[in-house]
């Protein structure tokens, strides 16, 4: 299943995050992915230099592709850009707004050449409405959906600590192009396909919409402790460790007060009796926990909840997920030495994917000149 999309070429005029997390996925399943840079190369080359002096940013998202410099502003690498595009099966690109169209490089004028040409636009808005020709980067994307405003503290907003705008616009364009190379193999014919980072975190904020829509109030930050069910939270043990306990349902709360709290009078306890009460009595409901887990550590906490089939996780630093017992790693190669990363979360017959290399800024430009030289 690694090699399932082998044989497919994918041209990626593309930089930053949101587009080559779409390719990379493409090219972890084995599509060949060209990558179009310029001289300087994609920009997030030099977002850090972090892992052997390359950007950790750019080796996660750009494993398994080849490079190839070009200027596409130069009419013989315009034209070559187009050759490989009447071969090419994929078309994947997040230039700047209407860039790509002014080049020579619309959808409308490439599938006019190649039919059978899946093209993937991915943009900060969309292709129209009032912001479609701003620029948009994640963070600029969390706060207009207003992600930033029920993310952190109840004192202050933040933002999500990673650039979930640009990850959640590549995994809808990487879904969204498998289901056009699906539909492709019945009608013989591609399509033009639309992604925005707007979009794709408009979707994600339904339920604080929908919240806010039928209450009229706008969702409450709420730190570690879920929007609307309690408890579901973060709790201290009597030594300090933090635990996320996360109730879901009547039966749970019940073993959470018998055989944890040693509450069984909380269970029927007004306040508390229904989700929507501990919700609504939040404050109360959390100093009656924290007063009844204080004489726990965290071996005995963990082991009471374990024992009571109580959901739970651990507050975890990144340097603690860095040494996970379950953290499955895997290793990416770069032209300065391998960087381990967490493994794609995708298993197929239990065996892991297999990553390749992050290339050097036009590394495989000579070959693939050559490759598509003087083809009309």
């Amino acid at each position: 299943m690694s090699g399932a999309l082998e044989g497919v070429l994918v041209v990626a005029l593309e930089q930053a995050v949101a587009a080559p997390f779409c390719t990379s996925r493409l090219a972890d399943a084995g599509a060949r992915v060209i990558k179009i840079e310029r001289d300087s190369g994609d920009l997030a080359r030099r977002y850090d230099e972090v892992a052997h002096g390359e950007s950790a940013y750019f080796v996660w998202l750009n494993r398994g592709k080849q490079s190839l410099m070009l200027d596409i502003k130069r009419p013989e690498d315009a034209a070559l850009l187009k050759r490989m595009l009447k071969r090419a099966d994929v078309f994947v690109q997040n230039l700047a707004p209407g860039a790509a169209e002014r080049a020579g490089f619309g959808a409308k004028a490439l599938r006019a050449e190649n039919p059978c040409l899946i093209v993937c636009d991915i943009t900060g808005y969309g292709e129209s409405g009032p912001y479609a020709e701003m620029k948009a980067y994640d963070f600029l994307i969390q706060c207009e959906t207003g992600l930033a405003s029920i993310t952190g503290s109840p004192e202050s907003p933040g933002r999500v600590g990673v650039s979930v705008a640009d990850i959640g616009c590549g995994m809808n364009a990487h879904a969204a192009i498998l289901r056009a190379l699906y539909a492709r193999e019945r009608t013989g014919e591609g399509c033009q396909i639309s992604v925005s980072l707007f979009d794709s975190v408009a979707d994600w904020m339904a339920v604080p919409l929908i919240h806010r829509e039928y209450t009229g109030m706008d969702p409450k930050r709420l730190g570690l402790n879920h929007a609307s069910i309690a408890p579901y939270g973060a709790y201290a043990a009597g030594d300090g460790a933090r635990f996320i306990i996360a109730i879901q349902t009547e039966a749970e709360w019940m073993s959470l007060c018998k055989n944890v709290l040693a509450r069984v009078d909380m269970i029927d306890d007004p306040r508390f009796s229904t989700n929507s009460r501990r919700a609504s009595n939040r404050a109360a409901l959390d100093a009656e926990m924290t007063k009844a887990l204080s004489r726990f550590d965290a071996a005995r906490m963990a082991e009471a909840l374990r024992s009571a089939k109580i959901a739970f996780g651990r507050y975890n630093t990144v340097g603690d997920f860095a040494h996970h017992a379950q953290l499955r790693r895997a290793e990416i190669g770069t032209p300065t030495g391998p960087v381990s990363v967490p493994a794609p979360p995708q298993v197929f017959n239990h065996r892991p994917v297999a990553l390749g290399p992050a290339p050097a800024v036009g590394e495989h430009s000579d070959a693939i000149r050559r490759e598509f030289a003087g083809e009309d």
